[in-house]
C-alpha cells in the first residue's frame, strides 16, 4: 500500500487554506463585532466587510504566491511573507471601512485585529513548516521507460526529481521494457512495494510485459499513483514536454474545452475590448512625455517597427516605444537579451516598467493581436526554431498576444534554448486554454508590472 501519510500538494495546499480562511474570518468577525462601534454596525456592513475582507485576501494569496508550497518550506520566507502578506490585508480592510463606511472604532478590539492577525497567521503557517518537515512529504518513484527514451533517461529523472523546483517526487527505481528479464524481474518486482508513484514514458503501452502491467494495475487497485510522463510534466510545470520522445505530443493536437469555445471568444472579447480602452489610453497620455524625455536621453525615432510572425503563420507588423540605440540590428538580426548593451539608458527605464509594451495596442486594434496569447517572434528566429522543434508551428493556431503563459512562467528569454523552453508553456497554454487560465495570466502580469520581474 502508498504510505497514507503522504499528502499531495493539492492536499497540503487545501489544509493551508482551509486554516488560512478560518483565521482570517475570526479576525473579521472581531473587526465588526467587537472593533466597530455598535451604532455603525449593520448587515449592510458586515456584508461589505466580509465580503470584501474575504476576496482582498485571496487576491492578495495568489497575486503574492502565498500557497508556493516549495516556498514555504524555508523557514525564514514563511514568516516574513506571513506578516507582510497579512498586514496589507488588514490595512486594506482597515481602510476599506473607514472610507466605504466612515466608522469609529474601540481601540483594544481594534489594535487586536491589527496585530495579532498577521502574528496568528505566521504561527499557524510556521506549525504547519514544522509538522510536515516531519511528515515524508515526497513520493517514491518508479520510472519505466523504453528504447525511444533511453537517450534522455539522464534528464527525464532530473525532471522528475526536480532541478530548479520542488516536485515532491523522487525516483528510487527505474526499468527499462529493452532489458526485461527474469532475473531484474524478480529484483523488480520485489522493490515496488516500497514505491508510491509509477510514471510511464514509453511508446506504446502495447509493449509492456503481462507481468508489468499485472504489477501496475495491482499499483493502481492499492492507491498508488501511476500517471504517463507527459501528464506528470503538465501537472507540474504546467508545460508540455515537447523533448519526450512519445506519442503525447499529439495529444496538443486534441485542444479542450471545444464545448465551450463560444463562451471562451466572448471572455476574450470582452477582456481585449476593456484592455483596449484602459491600455489605450494609458498609451496616448504617455506619448507626450516619452517623446520629451527621447529628446534629451534617447535621441532618434519615437517608435519601433518590427514584422512579427502571427496567426497561421502570416507577418503583421508590430509597434513598440524604442529602447535600443537606432542601428540596433546593424550587423544582423539578434535576439535581445536582459542587460543587452544596444539598450539605451532610458530604455532601460522604458523596459525596466513595461512602457515600451504600450505602443502594441495598435496592434490589438488592427485584431493582429490580442491581450493574452504566445508572443510573436520574427520569421528568421521562426525558422531556426522550425528546425530545432518539431511542431513549432503549432503556436500559431491563435493569435499571438502581449502577454502569455511563457511571459508570467518563465525567465526572460536570450536565446533559442529559452525560446524552446518558453515553447512548453505556450503549447500548455494552447491545450489548455481557459477563462481560468486566462484570468491566472492577468493577475500574474499584473504582479510582473508592480514588482518589475523579468520575464
Amino acid at each position: 500500500m502508498a504510505r497514507p501519510s503522504i499528502l499531495n500538494s493539492v492536499e497540503r495546499k487545501f489544509i493551508l487554506l482551509v486554516i488560512d480562511v478560518a483565521i482570517i474570518v475570526a479576525a473579521i468577525n472581531v473587526l465588526v463585532n467587537f472593533a466597530i462601534d455598535s451604532e455603525f454596525i449593520s448587515l449592510k456592513l458586515k456584508i461589505g466587510v466580509f465580503g470584501f475582507g474575504i476576496f482582498t485576501y485571496l487576491v492578495l494569496a495568489y497575486v503574492l504566491e502565498f500557497y508556493n508550497l516549495e516556498k514555504i518550506t524555508k523557514r525564514r520566507y514563511i514568516v516574513s511573507q506571513s506578516l507582510y502578506v497579512s498586514a496589507i490585508f488588514v490595512f486594506l480592510v482597515f481602510i476599506f471601512s473607514v472610507l466605504v463606511y466612515d466608522v469609529s472604532f474601540w481601540r483594544i478590539p481594534l489594535l487586536s485585529f491589527l496585530l495579532l492577525t498577521p502574528v496568528q497567521i505566521a504561527g499557524w503557517r510556521l506549525l504547519f513548516r514544522n509538522v510536515f518537515d516531519i511528515i515524508p512529504d515526497t513520493k517514491n518513484v518508479l520510472y519505466i521507460y523504453d528504447e525511444n527514451t533511453y537517450g534522455s533517461l539522464q534528464d527525464d529523472v532530473k525532471v522528475i526529481n526536480g532541478d530548479d523546483m520542488r516536485t515532491f517526487y523522487k525516483v528510487k527505481l527505474t526499468y527499462s521494457l529493452q532489458k526485461d528479464s527474469a532475473v531484474n524481474k524478480k529484483f523488480f518486482l520485489s522493490a515496488t512495494n516500497k514505491i508510491d508513484a509509477v510514471i510511464v514514458n514509453i511508446k506504446s503501452y502495447n509493449d509492456l510485459p503481462q507481468s508489468l502491467e499485472n504489477m501496475v494495475l495491482k499499483s493502481i487497485l492499492n492507491g498508488k499513483e501511476v500517471i504517463s510522463f507527459t501528464t506528470f510534466y503538465e501537472n507540474t510545470y504546467e508545460a508540455m514536454p515537447i523533448k519526450s520522445h512519445n506519442d503525447s505530443f499529439y495529444e496538443l493536437l486534441q485542444l479542450r474545452n471545444k464545448k465551450i469555445r463560444y463562451l471562451q471568444r466572448i471572455f476574450s472579447f470582452l477582456i481585449n475590448f476593456f484592455l483596449s480602452l484602459i491600455v489605450g489610453i494609458v498609451f496616448l497620455f504617455s506619448i507626450p512625455f516619452v517623446w520629451i524625455l527621447n529628446l534629451f536621453f534617447n535621441r532618434g525615432p519615437l517608435f519601433y517597427t518590427q514584422y512579427r510572425v502571427g496567426l497561421h503563420g502570416k507577418e503583421f507588423k508590430i509597434y513598440k516605444f524604442r529602447s535600443m540605440v537606432v542601428d540596433a540590428e546593424s550587423q544582423g538580426a539578434k535576439m535581445a537579451t536582459k542587460n543587452d548593451a544596444r539598450i539605451t539608458p532610458f530604455g532601460k527605464i522604458l523596459r525596466l516598467f513595461r512602457v515600451d509594451e504600450l505602443p502594441q495596442i495598435i496592434s490589438v486594434i488592427k485584431g493582429d493581436m490580442q491581450f493574452i496569447g504566445p508572443r510573436p517572434e520574427r520569421q528568421v528566429f521562426v525558422d531556426e526554431l522550425n528546425q530545432l522543434t518539431p511542431f513549432y508551428n503549432v503556436r500559431h493556431l491563435i493569435r499571438p498576444g502581449i502577454t502569455g503563459w511563457a511571459q508570467v512562467k518563465y525567465k526572460y528569454g536570450e536565446n533559442l534554448e529559452d525560446s524552446i523552453k518558453k515553447l512548453e508553456y505556450d503549447f500548455y497554454y494552447i491545450k489548455n486554454r481557459s477563462i481560468t487560465l486566462d484570468l491566472r495570466i492577468i493577475f500574474k502580469t499584473i504582479t510582473t508590472v508592480l514588482f518589475s520581474r523579468g520575464v
